[in-house]
């Protein structure tokens, strides 16, 4: 099985090698087939796409390994970017090393990464926390962990909820820490801005 990385905006940025295991694996597991099929669309990919999201994958998982045993190939990917980091897919890779079958990572895009590469904040350390959490005391409990953390700290956040976010990173953090917000990237309106909390806002 095949972890495939997919572009996270810009359909150009995927890599050779990901087109050509995607158009030679029997079965490509996505997301969301209908978000997907506009990448196999555009790169003439003809291979069968079946659905593995969050609500199906413990289900799915002993379907995909009994499609291995019978010497079938398949890719995994998400709806953008690198399978697994924020998205579905643990489950599936752990249970199909599992069994015993290899699990091959095919590299690519990676939202994370490419908003690390451009914000002009520290690059050697840094850490990943995914989305923040919805609840504002939630929220709050993360602001205090970070207060001394030295390292980058790298967030994902839905564009609904930005400014309620930035707000209350601003009560808990003060004026002087300096974050980026990467949005839209590699697509037509994307922006990197960095400076303090009250920059941003």
């Amino acid at each position: 099985m095949y972890v495939v990385a997919t572009p996270i905006g810009n359909l150009a940025d995927i890599t050779y090698r990901a087109v050509e295991v995607l158009a030679s694996v029997d079965l490509i597991l996505a997301e969301d087939t209908r978000h997907s099929r506009a990448l196999i669309q555009h790169y003439g990919i003809q291979t069968r796409l079946v659905s593995l999201h969050e609500h199906n994958e413990r289900d799915k998982a002993q379907w995909v390994i009994q499609q291995l045993s019978v010497g079938q190939t398949c890719a995994l990917i998400s709806d953008a970017g690198t399978p697994l980091i924020s998205d579905p897919g643990y489950t599936l890779v752990n249970a199909v090393r599992s069994a015993g079958y290899s699990v091959i990572p095919i590299p690519g895009a990676c939202a994370l990464v490419t908003a690390l590469s451009a914000c002009g904040l520290p690059t050697d350390k840094f850490i990943f926390l995914g989305f923040v959490p919805v609840k504002s005391s939630a929220q709050s409990v993360l602001w205090q962990r970070l207060l001394d953390c030295q390292e980058t700290v790298i967030l994902y956040e839905s564009t609904h909820r930005l400014m309620s976010t930035l707000n209350s990173m601003h009560a808990e953090l003060g004026d002087q820490r300096r974050i980026c917000v990467a949005k839209e990237l590699t697509k037509t309106h994307e922006a990197v801005v960095t400076g303090t909390i009250p920059e941003i806002l």
